[in-house]
């Protein structure tokens, strides 16, 4: 499925027989693909498309490197993939083995030759996880974090529940702490109209990230069936970037790319109907993938 802007929603169907997503995102100088860990997710956040579905099964290696075959020659015409993010269905962290196998094969120059700048794992915050990543790589790491507290964050991200804010920092602490100044973590932040994007979040945020090397990332909520939350409105989205701005945070605010196709954050769910509603849509086999 292929949205105006020039995104492209690929749907494919694993050996288990689940279906995973993937998304191939264009800009100027840069082809970025999003790719998936898991058939579905088990950490159940509130605001995402995929927790609704539930958790299914792990990927292996082979599917997790056959995402990034698939987008690298289903389309031929297609500029080279640059840039990897394993930002689509399930919890790297809880896929670490083939996660990390499929990673060296992206770095491995005998085969796609990606920079390891240019690849992030993202993570809901699986606390030991983060802290033991530092001995087995160090691609760019970006934490879904989506609330400066909690009490909020209980509600919105469940995994919270078992590794709290203050363990999460401290992971993240003597995550950075190993690479000294040369690297940060991405802050992973969805804007939800009244429920995380008021002026108070912005200061509780600030305090929060105040000792962690980071920049953060704001990013519009995106509906889905079956979801009330509303996206932020534009002026509380300024509002809460200016305030972390003027407090020494680099801030950015993500451009929303593919919701014409459910392809944007949040929004990835596997289900099948998708592909059947679309006459474009792609429906591919990745099976038996060495």
């Amino acid at each position: 499925m292929k949205s105006k802007d020039g995104t492209i929603k690929y749907l494919i169907q694993i050996e288990s027989g689940s279906i995973v997503e993937m998304v191939r995102i264009p800009s100027d100088n840069r082809q970025t693909l999003c790719i998936s860990s898991q058939a579905g997710c088990a950490l159940q956040c509130s605001f995402c498309a995929t927790g609704a579905q539930g958790f299914e099964v792990n990927l292996s290696a082979s599917e997790i490197i056959g995402q990034l075959w698939l987008a690298s020659f289903h389309d031929e015409k297609l500029p080279p993939i640059t840039n990897i993010v394993f930002m689509g269905m399930g919890e790297p962290l809880l896929n670490v083995k083939p996660v990390l196998n499929s990673v060296d094969l992206m770095l491995d120059t005998n085969a796609y030759g990606i920079s390891k700048r240019k690849i992030t794992l993202s993570t809901s915050g699986i606390a030991p996880e983060i802290e033991s990543l530092p001995d087995k790589t160090d691609v760019s790491l970006a934490l879904s974090l989506h609330a400066p507290n909690n009490k909020l964050r209980d509600e919105l991200v469940p995994i919270n529940k078992k590794y709290p804010l203050e363990m999460l920092m401290e992971s993240c602490k003597k995550y950075l702490s190993y690479f000294g100044k040369r690297k940060s973590i991405t802050i992973e932040y969805i804007m939800i109209n009244d429920v995380n994007d008021t002026y108070d979040h912005a200061v509780q945020l600030s305090k929060l990230l105040k000792q962690l090397k980071c920049k953060i990332n704001l990013i519009p909520f995106n509906s889905f069936e079956g979801n009330s939350y509303q996206q932020s409105s534009s002026e509380n989205i300024n509002v809460f970037k200016d305030y972390l701005i003027k407090n020494g945070f680099v801030t950015t605010v993500r451009i929303t790319r593919g919701d014409e196709v459910d392809g944007a954050c949040g929004q990835l769910s596997g289900q099948l109907l998708n592909a059947i509603k679309s006459k474009k849509s792609s429906n591919i086999e990745l099976k038996n993938i060495t």
